[in-house]
């Protein structure tokens, strides 16, 4: 509970401040928190893997907790569902298709970034 507690508070943070500093309507603090949550999550995955991976429990304090209460789907879903009930269509593609390519490129980035570290 307390890395859902941490994870939630960050991202009211980054929320707030991806509104006061990033321009438009574009839903900037959705997007970063789901693409940093993608990277982060590609560390975990390789740590899981890894020849010292991390104990259960440091693995689900990280993840589902941390990166559960940071990261959120349902904000990316209600945003998209915004732009579509809107009949902006080209926003809702484009706000969808990049946020599926950024948190795809970002875990892979995640886990190539944990195996340099490592060595491995």
């Amino acid at each position: 509970m307390l890395g859902g507690a941490l994870g939630s508070g960050a991202r009211y943070l980054v929320g707030l401040a991806a509104n006061e500093r990033l321009p438009g309507s574009f839903p900037w603090g959705t997007w970063i928190v789901n693409v940093v949550g993608s990277f982060a999550m590609g560390i975990v995955a390789w740590h899981a893997t890894s020849s010292t991976p991390w104990s259960p429990a440091t693995r689900a304090f990280v993840a589902t907790g941390v990166l559960g209460g940071f990261t959120t789907y349902s904000s990316f879903n209600q945003e998209t569902l915004n732009y579509v009930h809107a009949e902006a269509w080209g926003s809702a593609a484009l706000y969808g298709g990049a946020t599926a390519i950024a948190c795809l490129v970002a875990g892979f980035a995640g886990m190539a970034a944990a195996r340099s570290i490592a060595g491995s």
